[in-house]
């Protein structure tokens, strides 16, 4: 952190220390919005070396101790040293992208991490250089609630919450973030209450996508269910590299990797500012690029054997760009994007009436330029608002501050509990139990329901066996809305509920009545005895 950052916190912590403590989280006023990708916001001040840009880089670097000696943009770009004495200490270990390894991806496809680093410790290293105020964290439309509550558990160990449940922390995800932000806009495009509008939000690492209606006094309603895909724009950088593998050899490249890490990237944060950034898709404007590996990134030559080494000593080292090579990079990850588009737009009815690219890739024109190819007879407004990298850091400090603004969401996965029936035959026989009863998931919500801000979804249960004392309710959410076991392929436990049944002399006759009630970013589980009147409650993160 800088002093600046650190003096203006200081003078901010003086200020807040006295309002804040003992306040109930409805009468914070200070809301920080937090977006864990390759960059995080941090709007408007000068931090980590990095003057007049909207983010920060998430990147940290670690010692040969795994102690933490670099945050930011400069634990990210390490420009080679001049000279490469034997005796030099080992270079710090920038570590990145490490929100991937909480997405439900392959193994082998997360990033590396140093041995002894486990994710956690670095998100928690990673927050702890920031400092405590409210927070909005965006978070992928994919994540599932076992994510969020790491994220949570960590803003904790850092130190933001008093507790784990401080209601101090709001989460949002990225593309209704984003979809608040540009609402802002939608009067400059004369686009009316009803109109509807997708978010095509492209990351570093992921893409991701929502439609949105406008209601009145400026209120948001989605009407499709959230999308999205690994193919933001480091898949760009993951291709220039593989680009690099067939040319000097893909040893050489898993050796530069393992061993010089600051020094790889930095030769993608070159091909970025050279090549990457400017290219735009027109053969007529590009002109062939060229990258020195021997000054851009020493330690890669000592890596490069056989016929690749003979063939760069001959070209003194320089690796040349055409048009064809460039485009080869884009092409996989672009239209992978276009997919995604196509199906956000099959799955309503409605007529889209505008599109907003936001997200650092969104500034990519050649990016822009196959979208509008592509869609241009389908929606007639495709635009990229003001700032589109700030897009979703700005839309989540709205949403912290208004939250009444989104009125509906669409439920990514189905809700039930699981229930005692009486057996039938419709059911697996080794499902039945001694007493001839077998164990079911009971849907309250279906996926794909469009929900308003705390309605409610009930059933009515009672006692299985007359002296029954407790009852336990076990949630699950399933992607399958046709799921009929709570052990089937893909169900979660959300977390369960146990109440008691006093009055046991009355037998059966003792109704509960249990709800699920979708809440701004919770779902809160009631139960009622409908004999007694007596309540009992618990509140789970919202699955988006």
């Amino acid at each position: 952190m800088t002093e600046l950052i650190k003096s203006e916190y200081e003078k901010w912590k003086r200020q807040l220390t006295g309002f804040l403590k003992g306040q109930m989280a409805r009468d914070i006023r200070v809301v920080v919005s937090i977006e864990l990708q390759r960059l995080t916001d941090i709007v408007n001040v000068q931090i980590s070396g990095q003057q007049g840009t909207f983010k920060t880089n998430t990147c940290l670097a670690y010692d040969e101790n795994l102690q933490l000696v670099a945050w930011g943009y400069p634990a990210l770009a390490q420009e080679p040293p001049k000279r490469i004495k034997s005796t030099a200490r080992p270079q710090p270990k920038p570590v990145e992208l490490f929100k991937l390894h909480l997405a439900n991806i392959k193994e082998d496809e997360k990033p590396p991490l140093p041995p002894g680093l486990d994710s956690k410790r670095a998100v928690t290293d990673y927050l702890h250089e920031m400092n405590k105020v409210r927070f909005v964290c965006s978070v992928p439309a994919e994540w599932h609630h076992e994510a969020k509550a790491i994220m949570r558990e960590c803003m904790y160990n850092a130190g933001y919450l008093d507790h784990r449940l401080s209601e101090n922390l709001e989460f949002t995800t990225e593309p209704e973030a984003a979809a608040i932000y540009c609402m802002k806009s939608l009067n400059e495009y004369r686009l009316t209450p009803g109109s509807s509008f997708m978010i095509v939000d492209c990351g570093g690492g992921t893409v991701d996508l929502t439609t949105r209606t406008l209601l009145p006094a400026m209120k948001l309603s989605e009407i499709t269910e959230r999308s999205g895909d690994l193919c933001g724009s480091s898949y760009v950088d993951r291709e220039f590299l593989k680009f690099l593998g067939k040319k000097l050899g893909y040893a050489a490249m898993r050796k530069l990797k393992e061993n010089n890490y600051g020094q790889m990237q930095y030769l993608v944060q070159q091909f970025c500012s050279r090549v990457k950034f400017a290219f735009n898709g027109n053969p007529t404007e590009f002109s062939v690029k060229e990258l020195d590996i021997e000054r851009v990134c020493p330690a890669l030559v000592q890596y490069v054997e056989g016929h690749a080494k003979e063939q760069m000593e001959e070209a003194d080292w320089l690796v040349e760009f055409d048009f064809q090579s460039v485009k080869d990079m884009f092409d996989p990850v672009v239209n992978k994007i276009i997919e995604l588009i196509q199906r956000q737009l099959s799955s309503t009815e409605r007529k889209c009436a505008a599109m907003f690219l936001v997200g650092g890739f969104s500034e990519s024109l050649y990016l822009q330029s196959q979208i509008r190819r592509h869609f241009a007879t389908q929606v007639p407004i495709i635009a990229v608002p003001r700032h589109p990298i700030a897009a979703i850091v700005r839309g989540a400090l709205e949403y912290g501050l208004h939250m009444e603004v989104i009125q509906t969401r669409v439920l990514k996965f189905c809700y039930g509990v699981e229930v005692s029936a009486k057996w039938d035959k419709t059911d697996p026989f080794e499902r039945r139990t001694e007493s001839g009863r077998v164990f079911r998931f009971h849907k309250l919500a279906l996926r794909g329901t469009e929900v308003a801000v705390d309605q409610k979804f009930c059933y009515t249960a009672g006692p299985v066996v007359p002296n029954q004392t407790d009852m336990t309710f076990n949630i699950f959410t399933t992607q399958n809305n046709n799921a009929r076991y709570c052990d089937e392929e893909g169900m979660r436990m959300l977390g369960k509920m146990k109440i008691d049944l006093p009055d046991p002399h009355r037998g059966k006759n003792r109704l509960v009545e249990f709800t699920l009630t979708f809440g701004t970013m919770e779902i809160k589980a009631t139960a009622v005895n409908k004999r007694t009147g007596q309540v009992y409650e618990s509140s789970f993160i919202l699955e988006f």
